[in-house]
């Protein structure tokens, strides 16, 4: 829809935003009217070099040409079914995902925190339906995310996040260890304990990623306590950070693994994959969802996998990320770049402020975002070249070097 179109200014469609909607988010100034590929443009046709591609969604870029077609012509042809019909998109997306990524499995999602909803139900149910009615308890990352449904935000190690304040008694059953230490989760662990998950890269937590000990470790603990490994792919997966899901990167497997985000190809949609064991948990009626397996959605998600792996975009993020990070940190007050793949973040020093940082970029047409007040995260397009790379760091430097004046005198 354009806004020439509607017979209104910009200004009123910001009115009636402000008007209508419920707002929890920061809104930019900024009317996203078209994309292509690493670019948005408002109702005038400036671009903008888009650095968070919807949260790590529009890996394949924005408007693919390959998901806009799959999309226009399932839409033409099913819209809806339910499940209780086979479809096409649904039954060749399965297949895809199952044989790519090596798992038995999958049930379809509509989002991130549905996808982890779902694989919290089926580590719960297959503790309790195979070892007692208390075998449901989880450990999870301190300052890790997963989402905003009420399991996936108890699941969330960060107490103090707005996701969780004020909403009553978080859902029993989880504790929290230090991500990246080992024996403090094992020590987490008790006898009651089914699952320990986790992000292999906390990205609301700061962009940190797991290292190969720590990961490794866990995997081995797991199957020495007959515990279930559960790894939150929702940002890290589908070639995000230089293969094509993270646990790759670090020689293991887990028992679930959910996903979303980049495998819709900027349509919703989320899953999880599990063993044939495990997957039994879920038997008829005990899980299940209207809109999840969405013909339209599994067209899409189908079209942007393929482009993912055709287009070996996990090599792309590998490379391109590491130069990225390797530019980022020559840029003054910069006191680390850290990343896995094109998931990247800076963590600035005290004296310049992430928030100020983000609106200084989209000042200068440039898209991140800021991770309390000192990460600016960078979750661009998989497309993105070094060239591209080089302009965003031209645009973080003078935002910085913006910012740090004002701030020194300050102080």
């Amino acid at each position: 829809m354009r806004l020439k179109d509607t017979g209104l200014t910009a200004q009123e469609i910001k009115d009636k935003v402000s008007t209508y909607m419920i707002e929890t988010y920061e809104r930019f100034d900024f009317l996203a009217e078209t994309a292509k590929d690493q670019y948005m443009y408002d109702e005038k046709g400036e671009a903008y070099l888009d650095f968070y591609a919807g949260v790590a969604v529009n890996s394949v870029g924005n408007c693919n040409e390959k998901v806009v077609k799959a999309v226009q012509e399932q839409a033409a042809a099913v819209m809806q079914t339910f499940n209780y019909p086979y479809t096409i998109p649904q039954a060749l997306l399965a297949e895809k995902i199952c044989t790519t990524i090596g798992m038995d499995k999958i049930f379809f999602q509509n989002s991130g925190a549905e996808s982890n909803e779902a694989m919290i139900k089926m580590a719960r149910k297959y503790g309790v339906e195979n070892f007692g009615p208390n075998k449901y308890h989880i450990v999870t990352a301190k300052m890790g995310f997963h989402g905003r449904t009420f399991g996936a935000m108890s699941a969330t190690g960060q107490p103090g996040n707005a996701c969780q304040i004020g909403f009553g008694p978080m859902t029993y059953g989880f504790s929290y260890a230090p991500f990246n230490d080992l024996q403090a989760f094992k020590d987490a662990c008790t006898e009651n304990t089914i699952g320990i998950m986790i992000e292999p890269v906390q990205g609301e937590g700061g962009v940190h990623p797991a290292t190969r000990e720590f990961m490794q470790g866990l995997r081995e603990f797991c199957d020495e306590k007959g515990i279930l490994l559960l790894l939150d792919e929702i940002q890290t997966g589908w070639c995000r950070t230089g293969a094509v899901m993270s646990y790759m990167n670090y020689g293991i497997k887990p028992d679930i693994v959910s996903m979303a985000k980049a495998m819709g190809g900027g349509m919703p949609i989320g899953a999880i994959c599990t063993s044939e064991k495990v997957a039994k948990a879920f038997t008829r009626g005990s899980h299940g969802s209207t809109f999840g397996g969405h013909p339209v959605s599994c067209a899409a998600a189908l079209a942007a996998v393929e482009e993912l792996l055709e287009r070996d975009l996990a090599r792309n993020a590998k490379e391109v990320g590491a130069y990225f990070v390797k530019q980022l940190r020559k840029i003054p007050h910069v006191k680390e770049a850290r990343g896995q793949g094109l998931l990247v973040g800076i963590e600035l020093d005290k004296s310049i402020s992430a928030v100020d940082v983000k609106h200084a970029c989209f000042d200068r047409k440039l898209l991140v975002t800021a991770i309390g007040s000192s990460v600016v995260r960078m979750v661009p397009p998989l497309v993105v070249t070094r060239k591209d790379c080089d302009r965003a760091v031209e645009i973080i430097r003078e935002a910085v070097e913006a910012m740090a004046p004002a701030q020194v005198k300050a102080s």
